[in-house]
């Protein structure tokens, strides 16, 4: 949308969460909070986003990873209109400015979106997010005219008897006209129960202006869920992978155990895909179509191409192509390049190397800074011996080669197209195209050696 601005309140200690890591920090399916406002502000439109920070605010900057973010600070946290005032110089006068809070991860760019048409089209000078709820403690009560027109925001600590029993809250986002916020923010005083300067009171002052002010009813109060505690978290974690796990449903995933089953917000899956219990898929990962995740997997950036099985095994920053299988208690490392039609095996671990297509790792090895071409056969126990104490070196396995059972390949070595190594050799040598490399100790019995001994 045009001349949209979104401002993300995140200085607060967050003390409820007994942690040393700042409260929006806190992450849901290994995104940060007020990573999840950021990415959804930009969702709906907002073409700026400037993040208030105060508490521990260098680690807040460093622990955000969304990228094209400015910053203000908030030395001394003096209310939320003192958060906003301590980005004077973002507010726009010809945009309209969103605020957003960093622990209420749970909101949709939908319904940004939808707030933002209704208060262009009805020419508010500010319209705030409600929401009725059960039990409203704690939050400021929505007060209305006899006519049920927005008249005034009372915080919880400082409303009546009688002001508390009103159930419709307010959520602490709102849009406003860019001039008049910053009109009524040169108009605040602190004078309140708190001696903070409150960001709802600029609503009436707006209000006072002739400017019209409406609150907005959310249909889901859950997107407004603000989190303060560690049960918090996992509460709204909960509502998080739901509301994630039945989108991939919808567009045509098997999920077999939803509630065991963890899938990051940025994940793309594949139709006909089946995944199983107590998977972990996190990050960027993209799972191609009619593949076969788990059960009890972790991916974490993965790229699977279609057809693939991958069971109990963990995946990191890969890519794995067509009709590949993996595992069980398989460990591919980052950097890999894993082709079509390759079998990882059982207790195979794959670091910073490409295997070709029709390459096969059936068990028992480790396949470590290696280039492997196609039609491969590494034998059980195969090891890319690939540290020399001080440097990594590479290992170079070209097509058709054929290891054997316990043989190492202490690298930088190359073994051409076609050869075979024999079970047990320790390869230290480039070996030449289609013959056989034998480096072991030749067998020695002797006899009566048990009878010495005895």
């Amino acid at each position: 949308m045009k001349n949209l601005k979104a401002i993300i309140l995140a200085a607060g200690e967050g003390s409820r969460m007994k942690s040393k890591k700042p409260k929006v920090l806190h992450e849901i399916l290994n995104k940060s909070m007020v990573d999840y406002v950021i990415e959804t502000a930009k969702g709906c439109g907002a073409g700026e986003v400037c993040v208030v920070v105060g508490h521990k605010a260098e680690m807040v900057k460093e622990g955000i990873k969304s990228e094209g973010v400015s910053f203000a600070l908030q030395a001394e946290q003096k209310g939320t209109g003192h958060a906003v005032m301590m980005a004077g110089d973002f507010i726009d006068e010809n945009s309209d400015m969103m605020i957003l809070y960093g622990d209420t991860p749970l909101i949709t760019g939908e319904t940004l979106a939808k707030l933002v048409e209704v208060h262009r089209e009805e020419g508010h000078g500010v319209t705030v997010v409600s929401s009725k709820v059960e039990d409203p403690t704690g939050y400021g009560r929505i007060m209305r005219n006899d006519a049920g027109s927005f008249q005034r925001i009372v915080e919880h600590k400082d409303a009546s008897e009688t002001e508390r029993l009103v159930n419709e809250i307010n959520t602490g986002i709102y849009i406003f006209n860019g001039k008049d916020l910053k009109d009524s923010l040169g108009k605040l005083n602190n004078n309140n129960a708190q001696g903070e300067y409150y960001l709802t009171d600029c609503l009436e002052l707006i209000l006072n202006t002739g400017k019209k002010v409406e609150a907005v009813v959310a249909k889901d109060a859950d997107e407004f869920f603000g989190v303060n505690s560690r049960v918090q978290l996992a509460e709204a974690a909960q509502i998080m992978k739901n509301r994630i796990n039945r989108k991939h449903m919808e567009n045509g995933v098997t999920i077999v155990d939803p509630a065991n089953t963890y899938i990051g917000s940025d994940v793309v899956i594949g139709r006909d895909t089946v995944i199983l219990p107590g998977c972990v898929i996190e990050g960027n990962t993209i799972i191609g179509e009619d593949c076969e995740v788990g059960p009890n997997s972790r991916l974490t950036d993965m790229k699977l191409g279609d057809g693939v099985t991958f069971q109990t095994s963990t995946g990191i920053e890969s890519e794995i192509g067509n009709e590949t299988t993996v595992g069980p208690f398989a460990y591919i490392r980052p950097n890999c390049h894993i082709g079509d039609k390759v079998k990882v095996g059982d207790f195979v671990e794959v670091k910073n190397s490409n295997i070709g297509n029709g390459t096969k790792i059936p068990h028992l090895a480790y396949i470590g800074d290696t280039d492997a071409g196609e039609k491969i056969n590494f034998g059980c126990g195969s090891i890319m011996v690939n540290y020399d104490g001080k440097k990594k070196h590479r290992t170079v396995v070209e097509d058709g080669v054929f290891v054997g059972c316990n043989a190492n390949l202490v690298a930088p070595v190359t073994v051409k197209k076609g050869s075979y190594i024999a079970a047990g050799s320790t390869i230290t040598k480039d070996v030449p195209e289609e013959v056989l490399a034998v480096a072991r100790a030749r067998q020695t019995v002797i006899e009566g050696w048990i009878e010495k001994r005895k």
